[in-house]
Order: C-alpha cells, then structure tokens, then sequence
C-alpha cells in the first residue's frame, strides 16, 4: 500500500496540478474520493480544519493546498530536480507564478468554470474581467519563452496549467492566446502528462 493519499475529485484543478506532479515524479499514491459529505465529517475535519480539497497525507502528516503541497513533494521526493529550483532568482520566480496562480488564476478563469459548470455563488462578470485582464499578460510572457518561470517546467507551470487550460469551460476563450496555446501544448507532452475529465464548453454569455 503507498503511503501518500491525496483526497480529492478528478474535476478540480488544485487536486489535478498535485496529481500531475505525483505522475510526473512517478511517486505511488493512492487517490480518495472526496466529495462535499466527506469533507464536511468529523473525521476529515481532524486532517483539514477547512474542509478543502486536496489533502495529501504522507503517514502521519496532513497538508491542504495545492502549491505548499507540490512544494513539500519536490523537496521531498525530487529536491534536485528543475521542478523547484535553488538557485535564488529561479525560485523567486517560481513564488510569483505560484502567486498568480492563486490570484489571478483563481479568481479569474477559474472562477469562471466553477460559476458556469458548478453554479458556484462568485461573481462571474468579475472573474471574465479578471481573466481579460491576466490572460494578455500571461501571452506576453510566454511570447518569448516556453515556460513560466524558468527554461525547464517548473510546479509553477502546472499551478497554473489545470485552470488555464479550461478556461473556455468557463467561457473564457484562448483563440486569441497563441503562446498560451503553445504553452498548453507543450505541458500535455511531458512524460507522465494526463488531462482532467473534460467539460461541455458553456454557450457565450
């Protein structure tokens, strides 16, 4: 039996970017459904006061988040590799796409997808503008390179990979976003890589 769990649903993002990286480390892991009456037990409250999704447990150890988790499996199981680097500037850079993946990220397109596939109570007019707004940004950045924060793929790349790459679940669309597309392109083509269960595009709101 492996000893790492991750509590989670196949359509979230936070829980895909964590699973990506467990397939792209090749770590065994043993995957735990957890719906909304899960997170709401006693018993997965004892592990995450806040009730989200994911979870990793690693024997006795419980952590929520998905970036403070990516970042304690790289510097448990791969601490040399281009996953997370050392080298200061590298890292530094890492942390701000990381921010942006539970900034913009969050609140922008995938805001979107949960408001028009999950009926999630946010603001859906706020989170296009928010995604307007990010996206343009994003395809400057990546015009002149292949990944986010360094010239290797980083746990940056895939913070921000499971959202942006559904953002037209949400409404949101990338025709108009070719490095993005690229971008998107070359992260499905990692060893390793597999894809969250595909949503009906919503019509245009």
């Amino acid at each position: 039996m492996p000893t790492l769990k991750l509590y989670g649903t196949p359509l979230s993002g936070h829980v895909h970017r964590v699973a990506l990286l467990l397939k792209m480390l090749d770590v065994n892991y043993e995957f735990i459904e957890a719906p909304a009456a899960l997170r709401q037990s006693e018993t997965y409250r004892r592990l995450n006061p806040f009730g989200q999704i994911p979870l990793l447990v690693d024997g006795d150890f419980a952590l929520p988040d998905s970036n403070a988790i990516m970042t304690y499996l790289v510097k448990r199981y791969a601490p040399d590799s281009h996953w997370l680097p050392e080298q200061p500037q590298a890292a530094a850079q890492v942390q701000v796409w990381l921010s942006h993946a539970a900034g913009e990220v969050r609140y922008g397109p995938a805001s979107c997808r949960l408001i028009s596939q999950f009926s999630a109570p946010e603001d859906y007019d706020s989170a296009r503008s928010i995604s307007l707004r990010f996206l343009p940004q994003v395809e400057q950045h990546l015009e002149q390179r292949d990944f986010l924060a360094t010239d290797q793929p980083t746990i940056a790349d895939l913070a921000c990979y499971s959202y942006l790459a559904v953002a037209p679940e949400g409404g949101v669309s990338l025709a108009d976003y070719l490095a993005i597309r690229r971008w998107i392109a070359r992260i499905q083509a990692l060893p390793g890589f597999f894809a969250m269960p595909a949503l009906p595009i919503p019509a245009a709101r």
